[in-house]
């Protein structure tokens, strides 16, 4: 059977995504989990993985560049070309020389905060579906929720967007060329944006390969080097499927068309947030075929490929709630994870490896927003835990501020744990 051209770019996107389901479950590739094991336990091993994946990433991105797949001096979707480096032709438009900054810091704090909540953020809950996790199942449905009101209900872009956007910096006005690391550098040093991307990128992929592989508890397990090296790979080949030869190709053909599916028919790569609000609009709107988007399918893919490893390895196993605030906790923390994912424009796979290999300078600041919003979350869960009643919301903040000396010492009330 002859596939047409968006038939083979979403299957591609499809099977792609179903090698790092399945890997991501093998390996416990978890980014909320990384981050636990860091603030809980001071094993930095999974987030040394999460960062060998932005490391892998970058580089493939890089490479493809200097190769000519994917040409930095090229912008325009009406060429039939792609450009993953300025994001002028990407979804989301990562290096958007309009920076909104306070988005990319709110929605990460959101973002991380429901991840926690969640016990998982978009990626690992796709996984869990996969595991046969029915908690996850609902987690998604109220990612979906928060990622549909923020992308298509004007009256929640009304509220939550657009006070985002009027504090933005232009920073071509400025005099950058865009959000890129080199497009804001370059400019101010008299070299092209192009140059200082790679020069910045090259010093920054060497730069996350000794962070990761200095320490024993990333390098001393398989698992966390395959798990960051799968991920990252997919990244890599996502971008190669819609922005190299086949995906410009595809790119041209619907500029052209004249009844313009919605598609997204532009340079992407992996993202969680915004295909489940895709994903809402596709089941409410009668399961139309021009509804299916890249991102859709690669949904599907990873929970695919979850379950497949989970079958083969024999631990799919149905989970459920524990109880009605176990319940709560994960529904609030879905519909924060679609909210700030779509303020934020990306997740910890969509910003945190997809973005930072564009090296936009948004998409480094939701990841530390992320990692923030989620470190605090936990702190004030363990506060809460350890001192139960004595500590109040306010005081497990405060204390946790503390520990990641955000505040003073001086300020807490409960001790050090």
């Amino acid at each position: 059977m002859d596939l047409t051209l968006t038939q083979e770019i979403l299957l591609w996107g499809f099977l792609v995504a179903v090698v790092m389901g399945a890997v991501a479950n093998k390996t416990n590739f978890c980014t909320m989990g990384a981050v636990s094991d860091w603030i809980n336990i001071q094993d930095t091993g999974r987030m040394r993985s999460w960062v060998f994946a932005m490391a892998v990433a970058m580089a493939g991105v890089l490479l493809m560049g200097v190769t000519g797949v994917m040409d930095p001096a090229i912008t325009a979707i009406s060429s039939g070309q792609a450009d993953a480096f300025t994001g002028l032709s990407t979804f989301p438009p990562y290096r958007n020389g309009n920076f909104v900054w306070l988005g990319h810091i709110v929605g990460g704090l959101l973002f991380g905060i429901g991840m926690t909540l969640g016990s998982g953020c978009g990626n690992k809950t796709l996984v869990r579906i996969g595991g046969g996790n029915l908690k996850s199942v609902v987690v998604l449905a109220f990612i979906a929720l928060g990622a549909y009101l923020m992308m298509f209900h004007e009256g929640t872009q009304r509220l939550l967007q657009v006070p985002m956007s009027s504090v933005a910096v232009d920073l071509e006005g400025l005099g950058a060329n865009d959000q890129s690391l080199g497009g804001i550098i370059g400019p101010m040093v008299g070299a092209s944006a192009s140059t200082m991307n790679y020069v910045l990128g090259t010093i920054l992929v060497i730069a996350l390969l000794a962070f990761a592989f200095k320490s024993q508890d990333f390098r001393g397990r398989f698992n966390n080097i395959l798990g960051g090296a799968v991920i990252g790979l997919g990244v890599v080949a996502a971008w190669y499927v819609t922005a190299g030869p086949k995906g410009q190709e595809w790119m041209g053909e619907m500029a052209m068309a004249s009844d313009k599916p919605v598609q997204h028919a532009s340079a992407q790569s992996y993202t969680f947030i915004s295909p489940a609000g895709d994903l809402a609009r596709w089941l409410t709107e009668g399961f139309g075929s021009n509804l299916l988007s890249f991102g859709l399918l690669a949904l599907a893919g990873v929970i695919v490929g979850s379950l497949l490893w989970a079958l083969v390895s024999r631990t799919f196993r149905f989970e459920w709630f524990a109880s009605w605030k176990d319940a709560g906790s994960h529904i609030i923390g879905g519909f924060l994870m679609g909210i700030g994912g779509v303020m934020g424009m990306g997740c910890t796979i969509g910003q945190g490896v997809t973005g930072v290999s564009t090296l936009a300078l948004g998409s480094f600041l939701t990841f530390a927003s992320i990692v923030v919003g989620a470190a605090l979350t936990m702190k004030i869960q363990f506060y809460k835990m350890v001192y139960e009643d004595e500590a109040t919301f306010g005081k497990a903040l405060v204390a946790g501020l503390a520990d990641m000396k955000l505040l003073p010492n001086g300020m807490r009330s409960l001790e050090q744990v």
